[in-house]
């Protein structure tokens, strides 16, 4: 994994510690990582340009790593989300479904992450995810309801299915139908943005605590 980070707003110079950018880390697969589309074109870019137009200052890191599951998310998030990181996009659980884990394995999973994050201080949006419809009414029940569940248990700013408005529409997604193309990852961005304003000033009151 290359953790790359992307810069957007502008801090006063010489302002109080309140005015500096947010420091986000996007923890996801390779939905976030930006699978088959160029640095620019993945989601932390193009959420940390929204975010700019925005006048929002954050600085958004990408640490996505293609074909991880919620407990790789979990092993890996000690040096994935450093020291100063003040909010997380947790964005896992694709891979599980699509292999067909047991949904307790990635709850569990997720739980740790969220845990370990609130432990620190961190400030959580928690992206959900859900299973193809072809997975079997059991499974896809199971597995669509670990999000909720968590979302009533943990204080975090929840958005309830990363891929609204994207999932199976072949003019948003590349040629394997699973990934988000430019376009695709533009509307992502678009209906998630509320929610990631929602984060930043979450995190900002966080300062005065």
């Amino acid at each position: 994994m290359v953790m790359v980070t992307f810069v957007c707003g502008l801090a006063p110079l010489g302002g109080h510690a309140a005015d500096q950018p947010v420091k986000i880390v996007v923890l996801g697969d390779s939905l976030s990582a930006g699978f088959g589309l160029p640095m620019d074109a993945a989601f932390p870019a193009r959420l940390a340009q929204a975010l700019k137009a925005k006048g929002i200052a954050a600085s958004i890191a990408n640490a996505g790593v293609s074909g991880d599951t919620a407990s790789g998310g979990l092993g890996r998030l000690d040096w994935s989300v450093p020291e100063g990181t003040e909010a997380v996009i947790v964005e896992l659980g694709a891979n599980d479904t699509l292999r067909g884990l047991d949904p307790k394995l990635t709850k569990t999973a997720l739980d740790g992450i969220l845990t370990k994050l609130n432990d620190r201080h961190i400030t959580v949006l928690l992206a959900g995810m859900r299973a193809p419809r072809n997975m079997g009414a059991d499974y896809v029940r199971s597995f669509d309801a670990i999000y909720p569940a968590l979302a009533s248990t943990h204080r975090l700013v929840f958005y309830p299915f990363f891929l609204d408005g994207v999932a199976t529409d072949p003019k948003l997604n590349q040629g394997d139908g699973l990934h988000p193309n430019a376009a695709g990852v533009d509307v992502i961005v678009a209906r998630i943005l509320p929610r990631v304003e929602e984060l930043v000033a979450r995190a900002r009151a966080a300062r005065g605590l």
